[in-house]
């Protein structure tokens, strides 16, 4: 008969039971605590406890309790007046005991692999007075392994790398020389049976992803046999020019690969490296391409993996080979001059037209086309220089000054004629040669001073001179009085030979009553070429010394000062008259302006007074920039506002009041009101009562400034009395006035 999956667990777990009792019997007798059943010649001896261990089979599946095993003790006679009591591992929690009859059960399922064994100890207690009848005593119960966990792989799915082409290994390759390139992962389902594959034994599988690594067992080869590229002549260098790159089956560091040029005419013109990300080789320029020196250019090219396997060089060449052709393109280049920097001398003292020098230019393309010239005046802001268009002759334009500009750095243009956009600049360089056209004249402006107390022969003040211009040999200098003071009595004059001279005085007694300033003119001569000369005048100023010979004071009019009066007293008093007379000033010219008349004179600037309010109202809730009291009072009666520019001829009288009538049609009528009286109004002139006159002020061309803007007026007013004002009015009263010279009648 063949028995189910269920139904062979449930055998399983009788037989495990009837072995665990059978040994629960075995151990109980081995190790009771009380004496073998019988002796010789006498009857049994009474046991306290029948048991030490327990086994009970796991995973249990039924629905009721799963019985473990019985505890008794012969004090219990069966009246009920001993009961069981259980504690430990699991007590009341998995195991249940039945203090009646001592049966233990298990009321959970049970897993060995979770815990092996439990520890309990149980006790037998007189049910009256609740006292234990035997000692307590510990038992184990042991749980039964049953076939219930199949076989796990723990590292499971697996992912091996096998190289393409291995040998027979642990896991063998069913087809030989497998090709990466052709299929580089396999798939395989591994299974596991416990209880060496017999019936009852469980499984367990797990996959393995065999994946094929990569060797180098494909050379590169190039795609094609040749490339062909065309590249303008203007390319700069280190441009790229084109990419290549060689097809390798293979991944990694077996797909590295080296380029290398190994023939042909353009090997210094052009280089070749490889692009480590995309193992491209990349041609670049190393010199400038010319169309017009050569058109075109050969390369051959070899590609060749950096790593070769030995094992798989029988292959076949682990390189290729390929041809580049590199087609130059002509391109319209600008002028080209034959230097780049032109290095010219001119004399400063040339005269305008002198010719300085030549550059040339010529087109560099094939066409050849003729070359124009200008200089960039942005390098030539004064115009010193000129050039012929045609020809390059550089002349000179104006008169030049070394002392200014030593040296001229200009730019040259050359331009196309039938191209003007192409343009080609040079770089001349004019160095302005010197010529003696500067005089000498002091180094610096000199504060000699002599001691009233100075002997004869004393030097008071040492001399130097400078000149502008730069001779070849240096400077030298001569210094000598001039005929007039050759022969003075009071100073003279040493050359030092050095570049320098001393003063020195000829007499003692100098006394600043009688002369405080000398003034003693030196004639300079320099060494140049025509020489030049100047005289320089040296002033000298006569002054009280102390006993050291620095000088004290130099003023003569210190002796006409009161006596024990110093300087700083004097100009302390000085201060404070000058004070007082601002002040006054000040206050003059204030009250003045306070009592200033509204008509002018006729000597003064006539301006008329404009009062500026800068007072915004807010329209129609506005209350506070006008008396609205004005405006709604019904009794209020409006006075006419005669001008006080213009003496009114006719007097309005006062007019009614207005009727009791809403605030809105007071405003209106108010309004209509003051428009009739400004154009009925005979004494008005035609424009506005504010006139604003715009002086520039005393000595102006345009002399006052009148903002009327009508040369006529139908006004009676007499403006005669414009004549009487000054001629600043004069053009206002030939305007308006009446008499005979009146530009208008």
């Amino acid at each position: 008969m063949k028995l189910g999956k269920v139904e062979f667990c449930h055998f399983l777990q009788i037989i495990a039971l009837f072995l665990c009792l059978s040994g629960m019997n075995q151990a109980e007798l081995s190790r009771s605590r009380s004496k073998p059943y019988f002796q010789s010649g006498r009857s049994r001896t009474k046991r306290s406890w029948v048991w030490n261990q327990f086994f009970v089979l796991e995973e249990y599946m039924g629905t009721d309790p799963l019985y473990v095993g019985k505890l008794h003790s012969d004090v219990d006679k069966g009246d009920g007046s001993i009961k069981y009591i259980l504690s430990g591992e699991g007590a009341s929690s998995i195991f249940i005991i039945d203090e009646n009859t001592g049966d233990i059960h298990a009321t959970k399922r049970l897993d060995r692999e979770e815990q092996a064994y439990y520890t309990l100890r149980a006790q037998a207690l007189d049910r009256l007075t609740n006292k234990p009848v035997e000692p307590e005593s510990e038992f184990v119960i042991k749980i039964q392994d049953i076939n219930d966990n199949e076989p796990k792989f723990l590292d499971g799915p697996y992912t091996p790398g096998v190289p393409e082409m291995s040998p027979v290994g642990i896991i063998k390759t069913a087809l030989p020389n497998m090709d990466r390139e052709a299929k580089d992962q396999y798939l395989l389902v591994i299974q596991a049976k416990d209880m060496v594959g017999q019936n009852g034994g469980l499984s367990g599988t797990t996959s393995v992803t065999v994946t094929l690594t990569d060797v180098n067992d494909n050379p590169p080869r190039f795609p094609r046999r040749s490339y062909q590229y065309n590249v303008p002549e203007s390319l700069p260098v280190a441009s790229v020019v084109a990419r290549i790159k060689a097809a390798d089956a293979d991944v990694g560091p077996n797909a590295e690969m080296e380029y290398k040029i190994v023939d042909g005419d353009g090997l210094g013109v052009f280089k070749i490296s490889v692009d480590k990300d995309t193992q491209e080789g990349i041609i670049t320029i190393q010199k400038e391409l010319d169309f017009e020196a050569k058109t075109s250019y050969t390369l051959r090219i070899e590609a060749a993996n950096k790593h070769v396997d030995p094992r798989f060089q029988s292959l076949g060449p682990f390189s290729d080979m390929t041809t580049v052709k590199i087609i130059v393109e002509d391109v319209d280049e600008p002028p080209v001059f034959t230097s780049r920097l032109y290095s010219m001398v001119v004399s400063e003292a040339a005269k305008v037209g002198t010719i300085i020098g030549t550059v040339a230019a010529h087109d560099p393309d094939v066409l050849n086309s003729p070359v124009r010239y200008s200089i960039d005046r942005n390098t030539d802001l004064e115009r010193y220089f000129n050039i012929d268009a045609n020809s390059g002759v550089i002349t000179t334009a104006k008169s030049l000054d070394r002392e200014t500009n030593a040296v001229h750095n200009i730019t040259v243009l050359a331009m196309e004629s039938q191209n003007p956009a192409q343009i080609g600049r040079g770089y001349v360089a004019i160095t302005i040669l010197d010529i003696n056209d500067n005089a000498p004249e002091f180094a610096m402006e000199y504060e000699t001073t002599v001691c009233e107390n100075a002997q004869p022969g004393q030097v008071i003040q040492k001399i130097s001179a400078v000149d502008k211009d730069d001779p070849p040999s240096g400077h030298q200098f001569y210094f000598s009085l001039t005929a007039e003071a050759a022969n003075n009595q009071n100073f003279t004059l040493q050359d030092n030979k050095d570049n320098t001279a001393s003063v020195l005085t000829r007499r003692n007694g100098f006394r600043r009553q009688e002369q405080s300033v000398f003034y003693l003119p030196i004639y300079i001569v320099d060494s140049g070429s025509p020489s030049l000369s100047s005289t320089n005048t040296l002033t000298i100023r006569v002054c009280d010394c102390d006993a050291d010979g620095i000088a004290q004071t130099c003023n003569a009019e210190a002796y006409i000062l009161p006596a024990g009066l110093s300087t700083g007293a004097l100009i302390a008093i000085l201060a404070c008259v000058l004070t007082l007379l601002v002040l006054v000033l000040l206050i003059v010219t204030m009250k003045r302006r306070k009592k200033e008349p509204l008509i002018f004179d006729e000597e003064r600037d006539i301006r008329e007074n404009i009062v500026r309010y800068d007072d915004e109202g807010g329209g129609e809730e506005d209350t506070e920039a006008f008396d609205m009291a004005a405006l709604r009072n019904l009794n209020i009666i409006r006075d006419t506002k005669t001008r006080r520019d213009v003496t009114p001829e006719i007097q309005f009288l006062s007019r009614p009041t207005f009727k009791s009538i809403p605030d809105n049609v007071i405003f209106r009528e108010f309004i209509w009101e003051r428009l009739k009286e400004a154009d009925v109004d005979p004494c008005a002139p035609p424009y506005d009562s504010l006139q604003t006159y715009a002086f520039e002020g005393n000595g102006s061309v345009a002399e006052s400034l009148s903002s009327l803007d009508s040369i006529s007026s139908n006004s009676d007013q007499n403006y005669d009395y414009l004549s009487d004002w000054g001629p600043r009015f004069k053009r206002l009263a030939d305007m308006y006035g009446t008499g005979p010279d009146s530009l208008y009648s």
